[in-house]
């Protein structure tokens, strides 16, 4: 799906902008000054924050490995330097679909801007933003993934969707809040349903935080300041002289200052745009609807990282397109090995190159072997498994010959012999065997590993011998 406009595509070119462009704004925890400069960046490039005030200009990548604190918001480390609050500018860039991006910053935090993303957002179309040649790599969930923290009761689950889409609850036992549900059916929605809505703050947090001398760069402008108690004259009188302001007013419960909301569910939207924003951490677009019950960066954090390991997982499997016309179709295998019912192994060559061959192995329940091996929980024998792969690496060897039907491939050596995972009737083996070194006086040394699903089931390092037969083959030899 192409997630501006929700409509299929056949692919989508990642993008970064055009030209550099700079912002500037106060720190809302620091309260220092610092300018943000967006610059463009190549592709597979990412998102990564520079401190060009520190000696080296160190680069801090965008990951979430890198997180150190998720108390005041979402704090970045590495190589020495540290990058505050970085949530609100990072959803900007996954909200515009820009990929690549150098940030350039001469303080420790983001600026604040008006608590929202949109400042950001608005500099970055101002400058626009332009495709590039690599194609946008996204990562699709196909399971369920959970995660729960019961001492804050906060809940995150995400399913299966090919879109960017955000579900979120939050319930802080406010009559001021009180339960509100945000949602973003695709992240073309961002920019004008997620973007303005800004941060907000319960009025007792607030005292408490300037009673340790936090938010140092907290205004009435760049957040929303939720009264859920009767405040005293006294606590206005101390606002007026933090804020340096003399038009604090609390009109009972409600919003300090009676601060008009872009949406009436402002908190739980600004509460979806963190989700965005710390997700961006994993590090690669997403398709998947996650639905987060009173989210916070703690927990935002923790559910990333569990993406970015599944992400890991997924990158260990592998997949073969068994579709396709194969190379060598049963009878062309028969031709080259000396093997027969019920010993021959491999049903179909479907890759092969100067180093390599892809071969496949369909496991059924009328393979005769199934009759003592359990037979009441039938398991395809390790044992076997390891003489099918060597009957692939046999094919690669034998086509390396003229005449292959006057060769034979013998067991040498077997090293590394691994079995993950077990194999049952109805599934497919894909074995792929790689050339670990030159062919040399009909020595084939090959490492070979075999999937089930894209994961690994197998895996092994085979030494056979290539050797002519003195006669032409009549019967099966006793091969590998």
């Amino acid at each position: 799906m192409n997630q501006r406009t929700n409509e299929p595509i056949m692919s989508v070119k990642q993008r970064t902008i055009k030209a550099a462009v700079t912002i500037s704004g106060v720190g809302l925890h620091t309260g220092k000054q610092t300018n943000l400069t967006f610059h463009p960046a190549p592709e597979n490039h990412g998102y990564k924050f520079q401190r060009v005030d520190l000696p080296g200009n160190p680069i801090i990548n965008a990951d979430v490995d890198n997180v150190i604190d998720t108390s005041r918001g979402t704090t970045l480390e590495q190589n020495g330097a540290r990058i505050h609050t970085t949530e609100h500018v990072l959803a900007a860039l996954v909200g515009l679909e820009i990929d690549n991006v150098l940030m350039e910053m001469d303080g420790p935090e983001m600026p604040i801007m008006d608590g929202s993303s949109m400042p950001f957002v608005k500099v970055l179309e101002e400058v626009g933003a332009i495709d590039q040649d690599a194609e946008r790599i996204y990562f699709e969930l196909t399971e369920t993934l959970t995660y729960e923290d019961p001492i804050k009761k906060v809940e995150m689950l995400a399913v299966p969707q090919n879109a960017n889409r955000v579900t979120v609850m939050v319930d802080y036992n406010s009559e001021v809040l009180g339960t509100q549900h945000a949602s973003m059916y695709h992240v073309g929605e961002f920019k004008t349903e997620i973007a303005p809505c800004r941060t907000f703050v319960f009025l007792h947090e607030l005292e408490a935080l300037l009673a340790h001398d936090l938010i140092k760069g907290g205004d009435l402008n760049n957040a929303i300041v939720l009264v859920d108690k009767e405040v005293s004259k006294e606590q206005i009188a101390r606002l007026q002289k933090v804020f340096h302001r003399e038009d604090v007013e609390i009109k009972g419960k409600g919003v300090l200052n009676n601060t008009t909301l872009h949406f009436f569910n402002e908190p739980a939207r600004h509460k979806l745009l963190d989700i965005v924003g710390d997700l961006a951490l994993v590090g690669v677009p997403l398709k998947m609807h996650i639905l987060a019950g009173r989210p916070g960066h703690a927990g935002n954090v923790a559910f990333a990282k569990k993406i970015k390991e599944l992400i890991k997982s997924k990158k260990k499997e592998k997949y073969f397109d068994l579709s396709k016309k194969p190379l060598y179709d049963i009878n062309d295998i028969s031709k080259m090995l000396p093997h027969r019912y019920p010993f021959l192994m491999v049903d179909k060559i479907i890759e092969m190159d100067a180093t390599s061959i892809v071969g496949v192995k369909n496991v059924t329940l009328n393979e005769p072997f199934f009759q003592g091996h359990f037979p009441d929980n039938p398991v395809f024998p390790g044992v076997m498994q390891i003489e099918a792969m060597a009957q692939v690496g046999g094919i690669f060897a034998l086509s390396q010959v003229q005449n292959p039907e006057f060769y034979s491939t013998y067991f040498m050596k077997i090293d590394g012999v691994k079995f993950k995972q077990k194999v049952i009737p109805g599934d497919t083996i894909v074995f792929q065997l790689t050339l670990e070194s030159p062919i040399r006086r009909g020595l084939v040394n090959m490492r070979g590993i075999g999937y089930v699903n894209g994961k690994e089931v197998t895996e092994a390092t085979m030494l056979a011998q290539v050797i002519k037969d003195k006669e032409p083959k009549t019967e099966a030899a006793a091969t590998a």
